[in-house]
């Protein structure tokens, strides 16, 4: 059971820090090594990326982190306590013991059927700046395990079995007699399993599960903004034995687009027109992330003039309403003129009032 690891595994040393570290601390660590050690960017690191998701699921949790701690502290002989099948103590049953059995029972195996919340997951979601504005349903690859296929989860090499542990009788515990209390500790001969396999299975070394990959559906709302991270309450690891399953978290990064930028929910863009059409006025065409507008520029424009498309911009989404695209017009003026052209421009000026060069 998952309270018999605590003994040999130090959950604190696998995330990288010690035993007087914060709740920001571990949340910190765990995120920052399942983001290095996520199969998706990091092939082969599937069981590194495990280890530490367990890690997290015990020390990121408040009641488990203490009873963690507690049982880690009393040592082997909080496994359990001895003097008849199923523990006991002095003749007394641990559950008559009130309060009392309640501690014992959660740090001495009473709690072995509770359920347990699952891991949260990470995983990174790389969109075009189209569909980070628009919003987009997709599907992630996240690591999972599932039953061997050559064992069908039993650990054993077809053709082979199981024996009962010849140190402990198949009881998974030894009995250790001190006086009023009869202390029971996991057996190291088979960790508590009350028997070993014969030969273990060749595909999955002897742990009955195999890496695999499970597709989960994610829906991207409307405006979301490079490094955004979303939660997704529920798409993470599934629980154990019948709790809740943990939570994804979905790291979003969004690419640059050539002629959109974002500035909150509006879209923004530029449109060049020449010089003339700026000072006559003129209709341009403005792409958005739909089907092109038609824009009317008025005479007299001027250079970095900001023009407002409505409802072209993030769609509304919940309480949000829908955002503009924001069209700032470039004026283009020629490098080079010709001698005709030249005399045009200079009888302009004169006729504005303006001093030739």
């Amino acid at each position: 059971m998952a309270e018999r690891e605590w003994f040999e595994k130090d959950y604190y040393q696998v995330l990288g820090l010690t035993s007087s570290a914060t709740d920001k601390e571990i949340t910190r660590a765990y995120r920052k090594l399942a983001k290095e050690l996520h199969p998706d960017t990091n092939p082969g690191s599937e069981e590194r990326f495990k280890e530490v998701s367990v890690a997290y699921d015990v020390l990121g949790d408040a009641e488990k982190r203490k009873e963690y701690d507690e049982v880690r502290r009393l040592g082997p002989a909080g496994a359990g306590f001895g003097g008849f099948p199923g523990g006991g103590f002095g003749g007394a049953h641990v559950g008559d013991l009130g309060d009392l059995g309640d501690l014992f029972g959660g740090l001495f195996g009473g709690r072995r059927t509770r359920a347990q919340r699952g891991a949260d997951v990470e995983t990174a979601l790389h969109l075009s700046f189209r569909d980070a504005v628009n919003g987009v349903t997709t599907t992630v690859n996240l690591p999972s395990n599932e039953a061997c296929h050559t064992c069908a989860g039993r650990g054993a090499a077809p053709g082979s079995g199981f024996v009962t542990c010849e140190r402990c009788a198949g009881r998974g515990v030894l009995n250790d007699d001190q006086g009023p209390f009869a202390m029971s500790s996991v057996c190291p001969v088979c960790n508590g399993r009350g028997g070993r396999i014969v030969t273990p299975c060749a595909s999955c070394a002897g742990t009955g599960r195999e890496p695999s990959t499970r597709r989960v559906n994610v829906r991207i709302p409307p405006g979301v903004v490079d490094a955004q991270r979303i939660r997704l309450k529920g798409k993470g690891n599934p629980g154990q034995r019948g709790g809740t399953p943990g939570d994804l978290f979905v790291d979003v990064h969004v690419a640059k687009d050539p002629r959109f930028e974002r500035r909150g929910r509006n879209v923004t863009t530029s449109v060049s027109v020449p010089v003339t059409a700026a000072m006559l006025g003129t209709t341009v065409s403005v792409p958005t992330l739909e089907e092109p507008v038609t824009l009317k520029v008025p005479p007299g424009t001027q250079p970095g003039t900001t023009m407002r498309v409505r409802g072209r911009g993030v769609p509304a989404h919940g309480k949000a309403a829908a955002g503009d695209l924001l069209v700032t017009v470039q004026v283009s003026i020629p490098a080079k003129l010709s001698k005709d052209q030249r005399a045009v421009v200079e009888r302009l000026a004169a006729s504005l009032g303006e001093e030739a060069p």
